[in-house]
């Protein structure tokens, strides 16, 4: 069993990252937009501005980081490869996404509709963007992105 290659978890989780931000860019950017900002006024705040972007797009590189992370330790018991990074995905999105909507649910904090579609496009969205960011995690030293680095090869 080796050593977690942290620079290499970093750099797939940026990756992965990019991903998380793109897709959550555009949920609540645009497709969420106004509806979010009806269920903030319900809950006594402002709408969110771009003063919060640079905070959400910070914590979706911490998650897709997190993401390749949990795949690198994943990878000695489950194997190298894509099955393994869709079963971090969904790991994390168990426990970063379903469960803490779960915890929030009884509250009413958000309307339903909104729980449900967040969470439902974060159980695709969190195993894509640990798939993609996991092409990037190779384990060892010296290991690149050279010959043998691809997906099949040795991720």
């Amino acid at each position: 069993m080796g050593k977690i290659n942290m620079q290499k978890v970093v750099i797939g989780g940026l990756i992965a990252g990019v991903v998380l931000n793109v897709v959550d860019g555009l949920l609540f950017g645009a497709v969420l937009k106004t509806q979010m900002a009806a269920a903030m006024q319900a809950l006594g705040k402002p709408p969110m501005t771009s003063a919060q972007m640079p905070w959400f797009i910070f914590l979706d590189f911490v998650a897709g980081i997190g993401l390749v992370w949990l795949y690198a330790a994943m990878r000695p018991r489950y194997g190298a490869g894509p099955g393994t990074a869709v079963k971090a995905g969904v790991a994390g999105w168990f426990f970063a996404g379903l469960l803490p909507t779960l915890f929030m649910w009884p509250m009413h904090l958000m309307p339903d509709n909104i729980a449900i579609l967040t969470t439902v496009v974060a159980l695709v969205e969190w195993p894509i963007a640990c798939v993609v960011g996991a092409k990037f995690y190779l384990e060892g030293a010296g290991a690149g992105m050279g010959a043998g680095a691809g997906m099949g090869a040795r991720m």
